[in-house]
């Protein structure tokens, strides 16, 4: 699915700002153990990710990455392994959940700075729910540099430049990512959260500026 036919254009600057945390809580713990307990199999690839997504590793819950074309998005098999998450998007955020995927990105890797194109992306709200990270795992979007800590939230303005450095050499940093059309029980939380949570560090975003983009093959492909 690289569009939603019959949905509007959203205007995630206004909305979202760079990353805006929901006021809602996830059981860290339960969410932590559940997915360290899914099957090592499903795990050791991109599932199907190109371009600057590369450096991690992804296993698609819902749906199927934007390169390997237009797929409905339905239930992939990981999912049946993760009842708390199913749970999370399917009840906790009140909004019909479309494409997600667990993306675990390893200690001292980048996420170039990039937007995600599609139209598909321009009309869904992108949610970041962390299950496993630290510190020193920075999301730069805007201009501004975002902690996000297990046990919170977050919307992300994907159609703006966003992208990820996890400074730490050794731990992993990993997160539930979903999207959902906005519905008006979904905006009316988005009008309760917190905005300015970021902060302006210019070593952080030099670090992630710096990344190399993906080579000529993979820059047309719309990311996420």
């Amino acid at each position: 699915m690289l569009d939603v036919p019959g949905h509007a254009v959203i205007d995630k600057t206004t909305l979202v700002g760079g990353c805006l945390r929901l006021p809602l809580q996830v059981d860290a713990a339960r969410l932590a153990a559940e997915v360290d307990a899914l099957p090592e199999a499903f795990w050791g690839s991109r599932g199907g990710r190109v371009g600057v997504h590369q450096p991690a590793e992804a296993v698609f819950l819902r749906g199927y990455a934007p390169a390997e074309g237009d797929r409905p998005v339905e239930d992939r098999p990981a999912l049946a392994h993760l009842p708390y998450v199913n749970d999370i998007i399917t009840r906790l955020i009140p909004a019909p959940p479309l494409r997600c995927l667990l993306a675990r990105l390893p200690g001292g890797a980048v996420i170039a700075p990039h937007i995600d194109r599609a139209p598909y992306f321009f009309k869904t709200l992108r949610l970041h729910v962390p299950v496993a990270t630290h510190e020193r795992a920075w999301m730069l979007s805007r201009g501004r540099v975002y902690l996000m800590r297990p046990g919170e939230v977050w919307v992300l303005n994907n159609s703006d430049i966003h992208g990820v450095w996890n400074a730490d050499a050794a731990l992993a940093r990993t997160h539930l990512i979903c999207d959902f059309l906005p519905t008006p029980e979904l905006l009316a939380l988005l009008a309760r959260g917190e905005r300015d949570l970021g902060i302006v560090d210019a070593v952080v975003e030099a670090r992630i500026r710096q990344a190399p983009a993906p080579g000529p093959r993979t820059s047309a492909l719309p990311a996420g």
